[in-house]
């Protein structure tokens, strides 16, 4: 059996809301096996998009701990936890957030050029990420000449040119037709091959949801009790 790489325990968030407390969740506890490619399900409002940003070290839990690995990312500092992002995890979302005034080769190179690598050296790796999602040719074109369906590719060639262990992707395909959708969550599913992820997605469709290895359904802000879809094997080579 693959071990547990992402820990969660005891996970509670709760926002102020005038004079009272909003809980978005409690005693949430949760474990993904290192190769795992696992699917948040559940009706809007559910925490799933909170605990997702919560597992990517984006927000502090109110409660609670998050280890990846030995490593517990939920008592690091802020600039920690923003280096921490930055080398171990890549983030895909509805909404693509490129950079309209740079070049897809650009945006794509921005994650290595925070990190402190050349420019020749960023430059190299983002040309093969784009290779790799089928965009080199579109390179140097912005982000405004590209479809939406090329630039959630640029999306997702930027997530991984960090060569993160964790993908993080929070509907990926919401705003995509429904063959466009398809052809990206197709691409994911042999990027989570090719680059050995451990990946976990938030998304409302269930016919992608199935195709991963595990499905988990919030409601209410707990995980529904007797949710269950049959889990895919992790066994095969990409995950020895």
């Amino acid at each position: 059996m693959a071990e547990a790489y992402i820990r969660a325990r005891d996970l509670a968030k709760v926002y102020k809301s005038g004079a009272s407390d909003l809980v978005v969740f409690s005693g949430i506890h949760l474990e993904v096996q290192r190769g795992e490619m696992l699917a948040l399900v559940g009706e809007s409002g559910a925490g799933k998009s909170t605990l997702l940003h919560l597992l990517g070290g984006l927000d502090r839990p109110s409660k609670g701990t998050i280890y990846y690995g030995s490593k517990e990312i939920s008592g690091l500092s802020d600039s920690e936890r923003a280096d921490f992002r930055n080398r171990e995890i890549g983030f895909v979302w509805q909404i693509h957030y490129l950079l309209p005034e740079f070049t897809a080769l650009e945006n794509v190179m921005m994650p290595l050029l925070i990190r402190g690598i050349s420019q020749a050296e960023a430059a190299s790796e983002a040309f093969a990420r784009l290779d790799e999602v089928g965009l080199r040719a579109r390179a140097p074109h912005r982000a405004g000449e590209l479809s939406g369906g090329e630039q959630q590719r640029v999306v997702l060639a930027r997530a991984l040119v960090g060569r993160p262990s964790v993908l993080l992707a929070d509907e990926p395909t919401g705003n995509l037709d429904f063959r466009t959708g398809e052809m990206i969550f197709e691409l994911l599913e042999g990027l989570h091959r090719s680059h050995s992820l451990t990946s976990v997605f938030v998304t409302h469709n269930m016919s992608f949801a199935r195709r991963c290895h595990r499905v988990l359904s919030m409601e209410n802000g707990a995980f529904a009790p007797g949710f269950a879809i049959a889990p895919q094997p992790l066994a095969g080579p990409e995950y020895l």
